[in-house]
């Protein structure tokens, strides 16, 4: 995903305006926000230093500079590891074949435990790796193939998901700023920058999103589905590391105890066999 840096500094150097800095505005600018030549002098390099640091042919960027560009281009803590990761990209590990993801038997077991909430476990190309028996009956994961449970492809190419998610533009934004992130921290992915140019060249929605450049986690919210028998479905969520496995994520829906949801997913919690997700 070459050029990802400078994409991001173009987007944060417009956003900003130059008097929110103390520099005058008046005069004519052909690009808004501040200039580069403004960024520079107010992080205290040289406007040549600055541009090849975003251009990204620059030797190896020092914290000091990376600190004070994320301070003048007023980025919060997310952009600022963002920008951090495209400004010291991983090397590439060579062309040996990534092995398939597994999901230990103990995270297995904890899944299954969980009878009140939806639990899954993704990786970090938003790939769907396991599931219990009520997160089957709500997304029915075992009905699909590998490839359809990765969450931005069914978001952008399923003709469904805009019926399935009510805020369905929202639900985007969100994925598409947390699919920045990632990308960032796992450059040298070539799986997931394949993912990115599938979903850039099959959806014009996701072309414009990911042009916009959003940066942001998706630690916690909450999320609101329309299941085509249990009607509008509300869960706040919670993401947690898997420890032991530092490319997976657990992320558990939990309906609010006594809520209209907590009812209606009893109730289609009922009609689901424990066993009916299926086990890869």
């Amino acid at each position: 995903m070459d050029g990802d840096l400078g994409d991001f500094l173009r987007s944060r150097r417009a956003r900003i305006r130059p008097e929110e800095v103390g520099l005058p505005s008046h005069g004519r600018r052909r690009v808004p926000g501040l200039r580069r030549e403004e960024v520079a002098q107010l992080a205290g390099v040289s406007v040549d230093y600055y541009v090849r640091v975003e251009q990204g042919r620059g030797p190896s960027v020092s914290d000091a500079v990376l600190d004070a560009i994320a301070r003048v281009l007023r980025l919060d803590e997310t952009e600022h590891s963002h920008l951090r990761a495209l400004a010291r990209p991983r090397r590439p590990r060579g062309r040996t074949a990534t092995p398939a993801p597994r999901v230990r038997p103990g995270v297995r077991t904890l899944l299954d435990g969980m009878d009140r909430a939806l639990a899954v476990v993704i990786n970090h190309r938003m790939d769907v790796l396991a599931w219990n028996a009520l997160a089957d009956a709500v997304f029915h994961y075992a009905r699909t193939t590998p490839e359809e449970r990765n969450v931005p492809r069914h978001l952008f190419l399923d003709p469904t998901a805009s019926d399935f998610y009510p805020e369905w533009h929202a639900v985007a934004v969100q994925c598409v700023a947390h699919l920045r992130v990632l990308a960032g921290r796992h450059a040298d992915d070539r799986a997931l920058t394949s993912l990115v140019g599938e979903l850039s060249l099959k959806s014009e929605d996701f072309r414009r999103l990911w042009a916009d450049h959003p940066v942001a986690e998706c630690a916690y919210g909450v999320k609101r589905v329309q299941h085509p028998v249990a009607g509008l479905l509300t869960f706040p969520y919670e993401t947690l590391a898997v420890t032991a496995d530092p490319e997976q994520t657990l992320l558990v829906y939990t309906p609010e105890p006594g809520s209209e949801t907590a009812e209606r997913l009893a109730l289609l919690g009922s009609w689901t066999s424990p066993v009916a997700a299926e086990r890869r």
